[in-house]
């Protein structure tokens, strides 16, 4: 592990808003606990566990839960209990959806359920459902902009939201097991099935040429497979993006072939999830034939995550969760999270000049770069760069697409290997591949940039907001006063040649 710093109880409350916050999510196919640090606006879950009980499995065709599916559930709701206990959760939210809504004896569940977890289950109506998921992709996509589709065992909602705000809501009885059960198993059933039920739903036209979210559990199971047959260089399913033509070819591929396992990476995916993956992949392709959309974006965020963006105060909802999740990163593992504030401004003047003129969605990545420079000053020297990298690439980032998780990664490994290779590189490599030219040159302005700042700075806040960088005939000017002027060196002057001539400048560094 590249960071090791530990907190006490009393250090995490400082750090959170609040003491930790727990969501039980009892859902047709999963039953699912997921603690947050806290209520913020780019929380970290730091414990997420899930049992794969099929409460939906036979609710279709005989409508009860199944008594090894609730026996499955009953246990786990105990060890969750147990475990919000052993973490000190002050918020417990328990939701039930489908399986439980639809079954006769779902009733009798719920009150084992409440027993168990000490708070009252709300059971969503397909409507909630399919809001508050619209609402948890809003939360890690803020101008989320098309068609939500939440699939889970028993059901799939339906969304359309624009301008954060949901226009339409809709949920359907096509959950991967509950296709099963009403198939018999026969996937060439389902198709029928699912065209009947989606035909008559005029407002899914308004996805054409938009994004289709996909969020469940088996979506994103598929969207691990295909990174994995596509050796794609990160491993994080948010925000991954594929044109719908490539998502349809790979969905046609996934529920028309014989074993899932026999795929790369299918033997990867539990048993149980192997076994809806077929019909949330058919599912996806009939949809996706319907829509028309421009391409598909998977989301992990979904109604456990819309849950706890409704406990969230209007002004963390306010906040770029990009940027609330950088500077919790400094806080916990910067030498000064000032520094990453003044670097911020102090590099704005770096993208005056005309020929580096930056977008909004740049300039936020630019500062999101600069905020956490420093988190990975503790790992050894030879492969800081390497490290912070994967650590940026594989974090839980969101407000950030591939693209730009790329960018960011590779700003902060330039920052510390410069402009050459780390000793045991790789993922660095694989990523440069994987970035336009233009966003792998801003990158490494951007390190070049932190690199020389650091220099002067010594890693703290108060010294580089002094200075100023300008442009003048060619030349770029670094102005230091004469009061901190004796950091200057012969080191932090060849860093800042390095970022002059990145810039297309000759460097000149002078005492005010």
């Amino acid at each position: 592990m590249l960071f090791t710093r530990r907190f006490s109880a009393a250090q995490r409350v400082e750090i959170s808003t609040g003491p930790p916050v727990g969501v039980i999510d009892i859902g047709s196919n999963s039953v699912r606990l997921v603690i947050y640090e806290g209520a913020v606006r780019a929380p970290t879950p730091f414990f997420n566990e899930k049992e794969l009980c099929g409460l939906g499995r036979k609710v279709a065709s005989t409508g009860r839960l199944g008594t090894d599916s609730i026996e499955c559930a009953v246990n786990a709701l105990k060890r969750f209990r147990a475990v919000a206990d052993s973490l000190d959760v002050g918020i417990l939210k328990v939701i039930a959806t489908a399986a439980v809504r639809d079954a006769v004896d779902g009733g009798t569940f719920i009150r084992i359920a409440e027993e168990i977890c000490r708070v009252e289950v709300n059971i969503l109506t397909g409507e909630e459902e399919a809001r508050i998921a619209a609402q948890g992709v809003l939360m890690g996509v803020p101008d989320a902009d098309g068609i939500v589709a939440d699939l889970g065992g028993g059901s799939v909602e339906l969304v359309d939201i624009r301008g954060g705000e949901v226009r339409n809501a809709i949920t359907l009885p096509l959950g991967g097991l509950r296709l099963i059960d009403m198939t018999a198993g026969k996937i060439e059933k389902a198709a029928g099935l699912i065209d009947k039920a989606i035909a008559g739903i005029p407002w899914l036209k308004d996805g054409d040429d938009r994004t289709f979210y996909a969020v469940g559990g088996t979506w994103r199971a598929i969207a691990k497979m295909h990174m994995a047959g596509s050796d794609y260089p990160l491993n994080v399913m948010h925000e991954y993006d594929l044109s719908r033509t490539a998502a349809i070819d790979f969905a046609e591929l996934l529920y028309k072939t014989k074993s899932i396992s026999t795929l790369p990476g299918g033997s990867r995916i539990s048993k149980a999830r192997r076994e809806v993956v077929p019909y949330g992949a058919l599912l996806m392709e009939r949809l996706l034939q319907k829509v028309k959309p421009k391409s598909v974006q998977f989301s992990v965020f979904g109604v456990r995550e819309g849950i706890f963006y409704s406990l969230l105060s209007e002004a963390e909802r306010a906040k770029d969760p990009l940027i609330s999740y950088c500077r919790r990163l400094a806080e916990l593992y910067s030498r000064s999270p000032e520094l990453g504030e003044e670097l911020c401004g102090w590099t704005d003047s770096l993208f005056t000049k005309q020929d580096l003129a930056e977008t909004p969605d740049e300039r936020r990545l630019r500062h999101a770069a600069c905020l956490i420079s420093d988190i990975g000053w503790r790992a050894h020297p030879d492969y800081r760069g390497e490290q912070s990298l994967d650590a940026v690439a594989h974090s839980a980032l969101s407000g950030i697409d591939h693209p730009g998780r790329i960018f960011l990664a590779l700003s902060i490994y330039f920052r510390h290997a410069g402009r050459g290779e780390e000793e045991g590189e790789n993922l660095s490599r694989r990523l440069k591949k994987a970035a336009s030219k233009p966003a792998v040159n801003r990158a490494m302005i951007i390190g070049a940039a932190v690199r020389a700042s650091h220099m002067l700075s010594v890693g703290m806040a108060g010294k580089i907001n002094q200075t100023s960088l300008s442009y003048e005939n060619g030349r770029l000017v670094w102005s230091i006063p004469e009061s901190i002027s004796d950091l200057d060196g012969a080191r932090l002057r060849r860093r800042f040649a390095t970022l002059a001539s990145l810039v297309g400048c000759k460097p000149e560094i002078r005492i005010v």
